[in-house]
């Protein structure tokens, strides 16, 4: 290999620096008490840090304390030296009150390794949700050169002979058990059966989701981001990217070369075309923050409405994770993508220094049920709606997951088409909802709008996946499976309701939400793009100042030391939730030079 590298490597400022022996000494003696020679150290050998996130306490990586065995080999095959360390947890099933609250914490933590540890380069074990971004928001911050290694899905979920995929057949089975169709033990047997192995979840939730955009963005090799975790060939992919990241340093790589708008882009489209979680466009807008750039819900719009969904796979379509694999995975989309002029920046530069054209325009499509083709699609346009209005300045909607008795009983009305009127049942967090939906005095019938304030990154903290509210237990019943919900929270990438979410500003930073009252009217327009309160200027600022002379929107004190943190300093979804003072730190291991000695 013939590198491009003209520099010293930044280890060697700790490991071999003859004009400051007293702290190489210093820094060398203690990494050789268990078992690294001086040879390994001072030789000129890259360093790459393994950035670990599988615990117990994660069990969605857990998979990777196995797969850093063979990333650990391929980046000794490869010359380089590895070193593992751990980054903060996170798990999106575990963590009260939400994962979201640590996405911005694992960023700091990994932040402060990357960059003040004896370390040239580093494979970001990604998977869970949350992880994905946080650790590519890192790599951005320090600007060494970087690839993330996926830890996979799990293997397909069964049950009663059919797919059952993970979170989807929950929202399923909870209308079943509310319709009194099964009794609690059958709904948890339902639920335990779609976690079959490790993994992430198999359905293209937001890990499916996000780990597949870390491949269109180019930080992935090939072909990585679908691997379920069990299979041989993510071990092997491991292997291989352990050697690549040896690679990545000695050409200098960095994750600011790669991850350009042009990447951005891509992986904007390629959202749409997999049927991407709700959840994507709040990571990848922060992560571009990180980056100097700036992505906006209009940019998923503009870039993303008009592509259509070609990945069968639940919540959206049918399939699950070892059949998206199967069937070719991101290369497969994108190949076809390419075909069809969809891709917007065929050449665009990844982490192995080929092209996405280079690395995908000739990938096999080995199954076309599960991923179509344009001509075959599963519809024709399939990326977010950016909604505005009276209520915020943004909101999305996933429109591939409207389902033909939503838009009949919504958005079917021939002199009124894509839009709709309805009162508003208002619930100030998830607690206020479970205490109050199943009331008979609250009213809530088929034409009731369904709004969750109180949910945003200040008000629960952190964001919480709640917006996607079940109608009453009568309702559904009824065979009334779903109604419009709205609200300043998320919802899970694996649900399949079409609701508005991630609402900016929310209830606790200002936002009109806050200002609603049951009974309140709303139209909802998606061809306009808009979302309105039926209610006149006068009248919301004599609600605002009311609010006002009681303090504000009241919400939940916080319970930790991050939870206050993290509050005092977090901007809204839309500019994707990261803390801002952070963003003006970028590219710190090119702007800031070297950190201080120890001693």
């Amino acid at each position: 290999m013939n590198s491009k590298r003209t520099t010293r490597l930044r280890s060697q400022a700790w490991f071999d620096n003859p004009d400051n022996p007293d702290m190489t000494a210093l820094y060398l003696e203690r990494y050789l008490n268990y078992g690294i020679t001086r040879e390994e150290l001072q030789s000129g050998k890259p360093i790459i840090g393994i950035a670990q996130t599988g615990s117990d306490i994660a069990p969605c990586n857990r998979h990777h304390i196995e797969l850093a065995k063979r990333v650990r080999d391929g980046i000794i095959a490869a010359g380089g030296v590895p070193l593992e360390f751990p980054v903060h947890p996170i798990q999106e099933t575990g963590k009260r009150p939400t994962a979201a609250l640590d996405r911005n914490l694992q960023y700091l933590s990994c932040v402060e390794v990357l960059y003040g540890y004896p370390i040239d380069g580093a494979v970001l074990t990604i998977g869970c949700d949350k992880t994905t971004p946080a650790l590519l928001m890192a790599a951005a911050t320090v600007n060494i050169p970087a690839i993330a290694l996926s830890v996979g899905p799990m293997l397909n979920g069964w049950h009663r002979g059919e797919r059952a995929g993970s979170g989807t057949i929950i929202w399923k089975y909870r209308e079943k058990l509310a319709a009194g169709e099964i009794d609690y033990d059958q709904f948890m047997d339902a639920a335990a059966a779609s976690a079959p192995s490790v993994g992430y979840c198999n359905t293209m939730g937001t890990a499916t989701t996000m780990n597949s955009l870390a491949e269109a963005l180019g930080m992935q090799l090939p072909g990585s981001a679908a691997i379920p975790a069990p299979y041989r060939e993510r071990g092997q992919m491991a292997y291989e990217t352990g050697r690549m990241a040896v690679e990545a340093v000695l050409e200098q790589r960095t994750p600011s070369a790669i991850m350009t708008r042009e990447a951005f882009e891509n992986a904007i489209v390629v959202n749409s075309a997999i049927g991407g979680s709700s959840n994507a466009p709040i990571h990848l807008n922060g992560l571009a923050r990180h980056l100097g750039l700036e992505l906006t819900p209009d940019d998923w719009q503009r870039l993303g409405h008009a592509v259509p969904l070609l990945v069968n796979l639940q919540p959206a379509g049918e399939y699950l994770g070892e059949d998206y694999h199967r069937a070719g995975g991101v290369p497969a989309v994108v190949a076809e993508l390419i075909s069809n002029d969809l891709l917007p920046h065929p050449g665009a530069i990844t982490v192995n220094g080929r092209t996405m054209a280079d690395n995908c325009a000739d990938a096999e499509n080995r199954n076309e049920d599960v991923i179509r083709t344009v001509a075959t699609a599963l519809r024709g346009e399939a990326g977010f709606i950016n909604l505005k209005g009276n209520l915020f300045r943004s909101a999305i909607m996933k429109t591939s997951v409207i389902s033909e008795d939503f838009r009949k009983r919504y958005l079917s009305n021939p002199d009124d088409p894509d839009a709709f009127e309805g009162k508003v049942a208002v619930f100030d967090g998830p607690e206020d909802y479970h205490g109050r939906i199943d009331d008979p005095a609250e009213g809530i019938d088929e034409n009731t709008i369904l709004v969750m304030r109180g949910a945003g990154p200040i008000g629960y903290p952190g964001g919480a996946e709640v917006v996607n509210m079940r109608p009453p237990d009568a309702l559904i019943k009824r065979g009334i499976t779903s109604l419009p919900c709205i609200g300043d929270g998320r919802q899970s990438g694996t649900s399949g309701s079409p609701s508005i979410l991630n609402a900016s500003p929310e209830a606790a930073a200002g936002g009109t939400l806050a200002l609603l009252e049951n009974g309140d009217r709303l139209r909802v327009d998606l061809k306009a793009g808009a979302v309105n309160v039926l209610l006149d200027d006068a009248e919301l600022e004599a609600r605002r100042a009311a609010l006002d002379a009681k303090g504000g929107y009241a919400f939940p004190a916080s319970q930790t030391p991050w939870q206050a943190i993290q509050r005092s300093m977090v901007c809204q979804f839309d500019e994707g939730m990261v803390l801002d003072p952070a963003v003006e730190f970028q590219r710190i291991d090119e702007t800031k030079g070297l950190p201080r000695d120890s001693h």
